[in-house]
């Protein structure tokens, strides 16, 4: 059986850690990163450069020509 702790605050997880070396069981971390950093980066990029004024504006009716 699996159990999945999310949220678990850095000041509680050495109290996990022991519970669970103390009763035998296996402590597996696991680090979700939902997305690529680098693609994270690219569009903050993108907003920041809309904000300073570089983005281009299409007409809608223009947009499908």
């Amino acid at each position: 059986m699996d159990i999945i702790l999310k949220n678990v605050k850095k000041k509680d997880f050495p109290v996990f850690q022991s519970l669970a070396k103390s009763l035998g069981f296996e402590i597996v971390e696991e680090n979700e990163k939902p997305y690529n950093p680098e693609f994270v980066k690219e569009i903050l990029d993108a907003e920041q450069s809309i904000k300073d004024g570089k983005g281009v504006k299409i007409k809608l009716e223009d947009l499908w020509k």
